[in-house]
């Protein structure tokens, strides 16, 4: 009933944390506990978020006591330690996704070669900030993504309270990104001729169609959840589609799981069929990318 303002509250109150407005994140995780059961899940998650606000404030040591120096500051001293805080964890998020991308960039590199390589890996940050910044865009706090050689990577988000239709909409804007990479290095082939662009829109696809087979914490895993058993029946149907005009058995792989996910428990209070018809279409048009730039084998 209320999962729309719940959504707003928790992002407020993610604001107002990192802007150090404690007193109104507070209130806003407040009043978001006040929509809840006193019983569920949620409101206990709340009630260690008010904990956790209220614990600092409550026996905080003096600011002169950790910071000898600040002493020589006076007045200024507190806001100067909040604005060191504050540099030091931007910077420690800012070398977490550096430092992983380029680690990311580097095996790759390695396996493949510098141009391949490098590709690949702008292509799965291309993915990423997909998810990102349709997180960002909805008012939502969000960590940059980090990278994982070998397993690809992720962006850490607080995803309580949000509605599965929103969550089905972020989970599919990855490969909605990732598709439009994958045209961006088509569109370089035609004018070019040059392989290495057909190579990493065909690898690209492939990745994307993989991440959407509805499993585990895979993207379709996610975002199948908006659905109901008709929407998943439909999903499931076009995959097979997919996979007979294409020749491409990895859609069979989609097709199996939101096969299996028609008989699972986990069906939305209120289906989207928005998010249905979003689902088919990025596996309709990475098809079309694949059937125009098959994925390179080994080599």
């Amino acid at each position: 009933m209320h999962a729309e303002t719940l959504e707003q509250l928790a992002a407020n109150a993610r604001l107002h944390e990192g802007h150090q407005e404690i007193g109104p994140a507070h209130d806003a995780w407040l009043e978001a506990l006040g929509l809840l059961p006193a019983d569920s899940q949620q409101a206990e998650w709340i009630r260690g978020e008010l904990r956790r606000l209220e614990g600092p404030a409550a026996g905080a040591p003096r600011a002169e006591s950790r910071h000898p120096w600040a002493r020589k500051l006076g007045p200024f001293a507190p806001l100067v330690i909040v604005l060191l805080k504050g540099k030091y964890l931007l910077a420690l998020f800012k070398l977490k996704f550096l430092f992983s991308l380029w680690t990311f960039v580097a095996v790759y590199w390695a396996l493949y070669g510098m141009k391949f390589g490098l590709g690949f890996a702008v292509l799965i940050l291309v993915h990423e900030m997909g998810h990102y910044l349709d997180i960002r865009r909805r008012g939502l706090p969000a960590d940059m993504p980090v990278f994982l050689p070998g397993l690809g990577a992720y962006v850490r988000w607080a995803a309580l309270g949000v509605p599965v239709r929103t969550r089905a909409f972020v989970s599919l804007a990855g490969p909605m990104a990732g598709c439009l990479g994958a045209v961006a290095c088509l569109l370089l082939w035609m004018q070019t001729g040059n392989g290495l662009w057909i190579g990493l829109a065909g690898m690209s696809a492939m990745i994307n169609v993989l991440n959407l087979i509805p499993v585990w914490v895979l993207d379709g895993g996610q975002a199948i959840a908006a659905l109901d058993k008709s929407e998943r029946i439909v999903l499931s149907a076009a995959a097979v589609l997919l996979a007979a005009y294409l020749g491409q058995a990895v859609f069979l792989l989609v097709a199996a799981g939101a096969g299996y996910r028609v008989f699972t428990k986990d069906l939305p209070a209120v289906p989207s069929r928005a998010a249905t018809a979003y689902y088919v279409a990025v596996l309709a048009a990475l098809g079309a990318i694949i059937k125009l730039a098959p994925a390179p084998g080994p080599g």
